[in-house]
């Protein structure tokens, strides 16, 4: 049986990369006489480079940039030729993810994105024409203020503060914003996120995205009058406001699906005029996916934990979206499953089976995250394989 192995990051526990491994490693050990390929993906977050460079090849720019509180990382930007334009790829989670902080760390009114800048500058350094700027898995709040300081739009002793001194910005704290958005003006640039979550409201980023960052209740209705202050002001600063092409009125940036996307950092992206794309499908369609599902007779998906937003815009609900279009069936490994099987049967799953069901399992898998996902892969390996 040919078998696609197919998934996601297991949280912070293992990139894409490595949870496709230990799952090959766990599917050839419960099923030796099968063929088994490995196709890691990514929604945009933790891993998107490793994926794409895996997929697409190209030359990986190394460089040190910012984390969330404003200490030195290493990160890179993906430089690819492809179909005579070069593309750089962005993975903002290198400057400004939840992964970098310590769980005593954690608060959005303080984090910033001063490093996404970093990233942008070195990609424009490198001649791109193209740059896809994947976002999730984000520990900030700051609505790419701290990411437009560092490509000049403002002084940082404004805008780099995190999310909560936003609420005191003066209205003239943007003056080079119009000289930003004319180094962008030559290059495609694109917003890689399935998160079509608004910047404000009740549905907003700092209403429904901050307190899973650390956010008490308070802090985030602070964090949404500070955000909605600071887009008072770009929409002040902003030479030419966009345009609805159908109405041909003003577009309102912060309702856009995807503006708050990564606390916001959407929004900032919009406001220098970028398109949003499915992440999922950009990556799929980036390496091939369609190909090497449509030559595997099994799908085998994989996720940390698997929830009702799982139930859209993530890798598993993509994989088993573009599966089914081939007519294979997919079964999905996930570190934790917190739905039912009427939810995983929506997606078109044929089955999913958790690595960890009882506290002590989760431990395990927190301890040796390699072995557990293998040992679990290799259990469903000798369900699903039939033997010789």
């Amino acid at each position: 049986m040919r078998v696609l192995i197919a998934p996601d990051s297991f949280g912070s526990a293992l990139g894409p990369v490595q949870a496709a491994a230990a799952m090959a490693h766990g599917w050839s050990t419960g099923a030796p006489h099968d063929d088994v390929e490995t196709l890691p993906l990514s929604d945009g977050g933790p891993g998107f480079l490793d994926v794409l460079a895996g997929a697409l090849g190209g030359t990986t720019v190394a460089t040190t940039v910012s984390d969330p509180l404003g200490r030195e990382v290493p990160a890179a930007v993906l430089v690819v030729e492809q179909d005579g334009r070069r593309t750089g790829y962005v993975e903002s989670s290198q400057a400004t993810g939840l992964h970098l902080l310590g769980a005593d760390e954690r608060d959005p009114g303080l984090t910033g994105t001063w490093g996404v800048g970093q990233l942008l500058e070195t990609a424009l350094e490198a001649g791109v024409d193209k740059l896809v700027v994947g976002v999730e898995g984000s520990a900030t709040n700051d609505a790419g203020a701290g990411m437009l300081a560092a490509l000049g739009a403002g002084p940082a002793s404004a805008l780099a503060r995190g999310g909560l001194a936003l609420r005191s910005v003066p209205d003239d704290v943007l003056p080079g914003l119009g000289a930003v958005l004319e180094r962008f003006a030559g290059v495609d640039l694109v917003l890689a996120t399935d998160d079509d979550t608004p910047l404000l409201g009740l549905q907003g980023t700092s209403a429904v995205e901050a307190p899973r960052k650390g956010a008490t209740p308070q802090q985030a209705q602070a964090l949404e009058a500070a955000v909605g202050r600071f887009t008072d002001v770009v929409a002040r600063a902003l030479p030419r406001p966009p345009v609805d092409l159908l109405s041909g009125m003003p577009r309102r940036l912060d309702r856009e699906p995807g503006a708050g996307s990564a606390g916001g950092l959407g929004y900032a992206l919009l406001a220098l005029g970028a398109r949003r794309v499915g992440a999922v499908d950009e990556v799929l369609r980036s390496c091939g996916f369609g190909v090497a599902a449509a030559r595997s007779d099994l799908v085998v998906t994989g996720a940390g934990l698997v929830d009702w937003s799982t139930l859209r815009g993530s890798v598993v609900a993509g994989v088993a979206a573009a599966t089914l279009e081939n007519g294979r069936p997919t079964v999905l490994v996930a570190g934790e499953c917190l739905v039912g099987r009427r939810e995983t049967m929506s997606l078109g799953l044929a089955a999913c089976y958790a690595v960890a069901e009882t506290r002590t399992q989760v431990e395990a898998l927190v301890a040796d995250p390699v072995s557990t996902v293998a040992e679990r892969t290799a259990r469903v390996a000798r369900t699903w394989s039939p033997a010789r």
